[in-house]
C-alpha cells in the first residue's frame, strides 16, 4: 500500500549536510513516526514518502530556503564579556536563550569566544545548508 497524504508513517531515516555530516539520524532508536502533511516536518521530506511502500528507500535532498532558511548576518552579534554575568564562561557551540530587543525570546549558539568579547548567532544551526537524506519507509501504521 503506497503512502499517501493523511497516512500515519514510521520512517528510518539519516539527515546530513551536503559535505556528508550527519546532524540528525534514528540509528538506535526508534523510527520517527509522522502523518504525511501535517506539516509537522520539514515539507520536503513529507512529501519525499508519498507513493513510496514499505522497505522502500530514497535519498533526497532539501534546499536551505526549503528546510530552515537562509543565514541572515543580522542575527549574528558580539556581546564585550564585561556586558555578560562574571560566571557566564561562554564556549563555542553552546546555546543560550536570550530576549530580543523586541522582547521575543531567540535561541543563540557561541561561534566565537575571544578573552574580550563572545560572538552569538541567532540562526538555526542549519540555516543555510543545503540537506540530503537517506530514509527508509518502516511501516504504514
Amino acid at each position: 500500500m503506497a503512502v499517501q497524504t493523511g497516512d500515519t508513517v514510521k520512517v528510518s531515516y539519516t539527515g546530513k549536510t551536503l559535505d556528508g555530516a550527519v546532524f540528525d539520524s534514528s540509528e538506535g532508536r526508534e523510527p520517527l513516526e509522522f502523518t504525511v502533511g501535517e506539516g509537522q516536518l520539514i515539507k520536503d521530506f513529507e512529501n519525499a514518502v508519498i507513493g513510496m511502500n514499505p522497505g522502500d528507500t530514497k535519498t533526497f535532498q532539501v534546499e536551505a530556503e526549503n528546510a530552515y532558511g537562509p543565514h541572515h548576518e543580522q542575527l549574528v552579534f558580539v556581546i564585550p564579556r564585561t556586558e555578560l554575568p562574571q560566571d557566564l564562561e561562554p564556549e563555542v557551540n553552546q546555546r543560550f536563550q536570550m530576549q530580543a530587543g523586541n522582547g521575543q525570546d531567540l535561541v543563540v549558539t557561541v561561534t566565537d569566544a575571544s578573552e574580550n568579547d563572545v560572538t552569538f548567532d541567532g540562526n538555526h544551526p542549519l540555516a543555510g545548508k543545503d540537506l540530503q537524506f537517506d530514509i527508509e519507509l518502516v511501516e504504514v501504521v
